[in-house]
C-alpha cells in the first residue's frame, strides 16, 4: 500500500511539492481553498483583457523544466517560454534611460554609454555577485539550514570560508554605492532588494547575489503568460496522479503525541503519513495548529514589503515601452523609509508597468494592452487603504503622464485595484506580504521558518513563508527540499 501525503495549499511551491512526492510512490492530495489553484500565480479577465494576478517576473526556468524531467517527459511538449532580449526598461525623471540587455557584454556597453560606468568596474561587481551565488547557493538555497547534516558537506564549508566576503556587515545600498559610484547604476542595484520585499537600506551586502540570478540566467516569458505555469505544472501533477480539491478549506492539522497524522476537512479526518503545509507559516500555527505550541520569535519577525497593483485595459498600444518598464522615484531612501518606517505609501513612489500583451498577443484586444501597474507598499497593518489608493492613482496617473507625455486617464477601459488586505484574503499571505518575512536583516536567512517542524514529526512547509524565501525560483526550491527531507525521514 503507498503512502499519503496530503499537501495545503496549491501555490507554486504546494504544486511543485507535490509532483516531487507522487514521483516517489506517495498517493498525493491537495486541498485548495480557492476555485482554482495557483495562489498569487493565477490569473484574471476583465473585458477582453487577461491579466496575471501577480508573479510577472519569471527567472532560472530550469526549475519548472526540471519538474517534468523528473517525471519522465519532455516540458516541451507541455510548456515553453522564450528569452527576453531586454530584461527591463529603466527611466528616470531627469531623462536618463537604460535597457537592461540580457546579453552580459551588450548590457556592459549599454550602461557605459548611458552612465559613463566603465565596463570593468561593473564587471568586477558582478563577478562579485556571482561569486556569493556559487560559494553559498548550496547552503542557502538547496538545503535546510536548519538540519546539523547541511553544515558537514564540503560545499557548505567551502562557502562558510568565505563568509568575510559576503558584505554581511554592511547594507545592500553601501555596498552599490562603493562599488558602483554613480546614482542612477546604485538605485538600479538596490531596486534588486524588493525582489524579496526587502529595503536596500537594511538589508545585507549579501543579497547582490539577486541581481547575478537575473543577469546570469536570463529573463523570461512564458508563451501563454505567467499562469501556464500554473497550468502546465497541475496538468503535470494530475498526470503522476495527484488529486485537487477545490473549494476546500483544511480546518485542522491533526497531531497526535508530536506526530502529524492528518487533516480535519469540514468535520472529517483525512489520515496521512506526510502533512505539507504551503500556506503562510503564520496562519498555518494560528487557524491549523492552534492547539500546538508556535515558534513565536519567527512568527514575530517583521512582515516583507506588499504591494498596490493597478490592473488597466488600455485602449491603446506604447510602443516605447517593454514587457517590463521601471519609473523610479527620485529619493529611493525616502520612498523605503515611508513602507517600512512610517508603514505608508512614498509620496513619490517607483513604478512597475508590466505589459503582457507585448509578448502574448491574446492578452488584449489588437492595437491595446493590458497593464499591470504595481507600487511596493507596506505590509496591512490597520491604514486607510481606500484613502491611500485614492491618492495613489492620482500620483500613478501623474508621473507616468509626465514620462510618456499622454493622457492616460482616458484610455483606461478596465481597471482592477488590488491593495494588501485584497492580497491577505486572496492568498492568506499574512497581512498582505508578498514574500513571509522581511530579510532585513544580515541573520534573516536563518531566521525563516524551517521547511519541517522540530516539535512535530511528519509535517513540513513549503512556498515563500518559509526557508529559502519568496519568489517562483525560491518557491520551487522549497519544493524540493521538503521532497528530499521527507525521503530522508
Amino acid at each position: 500500500m503507498s503512502s499519503k501525503a496530503i499537501v495545503i495549499g496549491s501555490g507554486i511551491g504546494g504544486i511543485a511539492t507535490a509532483i516531487r512526492l507522487a514521483c516517489k510512490g506517495y498517493e498525493v492530495t491537495v486541498y485548495e481553498k480557492n476555485p482554482s489553484a495557483g495562489g498569487k500565480l493565477s490569473s484574471f479577465s476583465l473585458g477582453e483583457y487577461r491579466f496575471d494576478l501577480g508573479p510577472s517576473l519569471f527567472t532560472m526556468p530550469h526549475f519548472v523544466d526540471e519538474l517534468f524531467e523528473l517525471a519522465g517527459e519532455n516540458p516541451r511538449d507541455y510548456f515553453n517560454y522564450k528569452r527576453k532580449l531586454v530584461g527591463c526598461q529603466y527611466y528616470w525623471e531627469d531623462g536618463t534611460s537604460l535597457k537592461a540587455y540580457g546579453d552580459t557584454n551588450a548590457f556592459l556597453t549599454e550602461v557605459e554609454n548611458k552612465l559613463k560606468v566603465p565596463k570593468k568596474r561593473l564587471q568586477k561587481y558582478l563577478d562579485k555577485a556571482a561569486m556569493k551565488y556559487d560559494r553559498t547557493k548550496a547552503l542557502f538555497l538547496e538545503r535546510s539550514l536548519h538540519r546539523w547534516q547541511t553544515y558537514l558537506s564540503t560545499d557548505t564549508l567551502r562557502g562558510i570560508a568565505k563568509l568575510f566576503a559576503y558584505e554581511l556587515e554592511t547594507s545592500l545600498h553601501n555596498v552599490n554605492h562603493k562599488q558602483l559610484k554613480e546614482p542612477h547604476l546604485v538605485q538600479f542595484y538596490d531596486r534588486f532588494a524588493t525582489y524579496n520585499g526587502s529595503d536596500p537600506y537594511q538589508t545585507p551586502g549579501m543579497m547582490t547575489l539577486i541581481q547575478h540570478l537575473e543577469q546570469h540566467f536570463g529573463t523570461f516569458v512564458p508563451d501563454k503568460g505567467m499562469v501556464d505555469i500554473t497550468n502546465s505544472l497541475v496538468g503535470l501533477a494530475k498526470r503522476k496522479g495527484v488529486t485537487f480539491e477545490y473549494n476546500t478549506s483544511v480546518d485542522r492539522i491533526a497531531v497526535t503525541n508530536g506526530v502529524a497524522h492528518g487533516v480535519e476537512v469540514n468535520g472529517k479526518l483525512h489520515i496521512a503519513d506526510v502533512v505539507v503545509s504551503n500556506m503562510d507559516v503564520v496562519p498555518t500555527y494560528r487557524h491549523l495548529l492552534s492547539d500546538q505550541m508556535a515558534p513565536e520569535r519567527i512568527l514575530g519577525q517583521e512582515r516583507s514589503s506588499s504591494a498596490v497593483i493597478f490592473y488597466w485595459g488600455m485602449s491603446r498600444n506604447f510602443p516605447e515601452l517593454d514587457l517590463h518598464n521601471i519609473f523610479f522615484s527620485e529619493d529611493y531612501k525616502a520612498e523605503f523609509e515611508a513602507i517600512f518606517t512610517n508603514k505608508a505609501l512614498s509620496e513619490d513612489p517607483t513604478i512597475y508597468v508590466n505589459i503582457t500583451s507585448k509578448d502574448v498577443t491574446a492578452d488584449a484586444p489588437k492595437g491595446k494592452e493590458n497593464w499591470f501597474v504595481m507600487v511596493n507598499a507596506p505590509h496591512d497593518d490597520g491604514q486607510d487603504w481606500e484613502a491611500l489608493v485614492t491618492k495613489l492613482r492620482k500620483q500613478v496617473l501623474e508621473k507616468l503622464v509626465r514620462n510618456l507625455k499622454t493622457d492616460l486617464e482616458s484610455l483606461i477601459e478596465e481597471e482592477y485595484i488590488l491593495t494588501p488586505p485584497l492580497i491577505a484574503q486572496k492568498t492568506d499571505s499574512f497581512k498582505g506580504a508578498l514574500y513571509g518575512a522581511s530579510s532585513n536583516s544580515r541573520m534573516a536567512a536563518f531566521l525563516r521558518h524551517p521547511n519541517f517542524s522540530h516539535k512535530i514529526s511528519n509535517l513540513y512547509f513549503c512556498g515563500g513563508s518559509v526557508h529559502p524565501g519568496g519568489g517562483i525560483p525560491l518557491c520551487l526550491l522549497s519544493a524540493k527540499i521538503v521532497a528530499d527531507l521527507v525521503q530522508n525521514r
